[in-house]
């Protein structure tokens, strides 16, 4: 069997690395042929010897780089794009991994999908690459792969209504007026899972979930209203899908990113891998569930009802999001002015057209703008 060429973008971030993790055990089946880091040179050099790809980029940074690899973000949507890839994961934090994410659908690639903006900013636009290209999308996100593997080729006709879980983040418990004054390390002491500062932020704030809803959306063709997000803080069940007889299907797993992930690789079939670490019931223990506690975290609410509005509200609500994040991690503004600059950015920019790529851009540079005026 000759090995499937595997483009990794993002590769010295937390899904990145995990990836290399997952295919250094299946070196059998998979080959990475380019490799792309935002600016972390000195990663990407060690990667670059383990793995010698065909091709390597790095977008920003001023770390040494030899003259071979490429510099820019032009870069990615090439690694995405080349004839030796047959799989592309986009591991790129925010906005920025949707050209790629297109442009690697319209070569009709398979694509691994960790980037959920793709899908927030550009769901349609994706969908329609796909369809042009004859590319498909594979969910690298635990509860989207959960979802996926319930379904299991099930029509959607068939469901009553999608369960994405939670784990309530670092501030579940907190009453909602010391959820807002949070300081940045409080946000990024996450009790489950192991990930980058922005998305960490973002599972805080529950700002990722409403990246899920709006995602599982599009991946799987139902309404706003057959989606649920319930707070399940032991991170066992990552989704469950109920269909209309009644029947509840639900994915379990440790919370480990390298399950997901070599799914997306390997679908529809399962790898074994000794790697991947094993669930033990009797462990695991109790699994319960909460509501989410909206008045705690507003930043869900506020992106499910900028999925439900369309247009270019979800763009300008990650956008805002995106730049709202960046302020609070450089100590410019509160944990609680990420959700009032959300807010605001949907109220000032209602209405924007997002019809196509250009007012989509626009609409995120906007939603960017407006905040960083907020708090100038």
């Amino acid at each position: 069997m000759t090995p499937q060429g595997v483009a990794i973008l993002g590769s010295t971030g937390s899904i990145g690395t995990t990836a290399l993790r997952v295919l250094d055990r299946h070196r059998d089946r998979f080959a990475v042929r380019a490799l792309t880091a935002h600016a972390n040179a000195a990663l990407l050099h060690r990667q670059v010897e383990a793995w010698t790809p065909t091709f390597v980029a790095l977008v920003e940074g001023d770390g040494e780089a030899p003259a071979a690899w490429l510099r820019g973000a032009g870069a990615l949507v090439e690694a995405a794009t080349r004839p030796d890839v047959a799989v592309v994961l986009n591991a790129i934090v925010g906005a920025a991994g949707l050209d790629a994410t297109l442009a690697a659908l319209g070569a009709g690639k398979r694509v691994a999908l960790a980037n959920k903006e793709s899908l927030v900013v550009g769901g349609a636009l994706v969908a329609a690459a796909a369809r042009r290209g004859g590319g498909a999308v594979v969910p690298v996100d635990s509860e989207h792969s959960a979802i996926l593997q319930c379904l299991s080729g099930r029509d959607a006709s068939e469901v009553r209504k999608l369960v994405i879980t939670t784990s309530g983040g670092p501030f579940r418990e907190w009453p909602a007026e010391r959820v807002r004054a949070a300081t940045v390390q409080d946000a990024l002491n996450h009790p489950t899972w192991s990930m980058g500062r922005k998305i960490t932020v973002d599972s805080a704030t529950l700002a990722n979930k409403a990246l899920e809803v709006i995602e599982a959306h599009f991946l799987f063709g139902l309404g706003y209203d057959q989606i649920e997000v319930v707070v399940h803080p032991q991170s066992i069940i990552h989704s469950m899908v109920e269909f209309r007889d009644g029947s509840v299907l639900a994915q379990l797993g440790v919370p480990s990113m390298e399950l997901p992930i070599l799914y997306a690789l390997s679908h529809p079939e399962r790898i074994a891998d000794a790697g991947i670490p094993v669930f033990d019931a009797v462990s695991a223990g109790r699994l319960t569930f909460e509501a989410v506690r909206h008045e705690a975290f507003p930043c869900l609410g506020l992106g499910i009802a900028a999925g439900k509005a369309g247009g270019a509200a979800p763009a300008v609500f990650n956008g805002a999001n995106e730049q709202a994040v960046a302020l609070f991690l450089e100590g410019r503004v509160t944990f609680g002015a990420i959700a009032e600059a959300v807010e605001d950015a949907l109220a000032r920019l209602a209405g924007l057209s997002g019809g196509d790529l250009p007012s989509l851009w626009h609409a995120d540079a906007q939603a960017r703008r407006t905040v960083r005026e907020k708090f100038a």
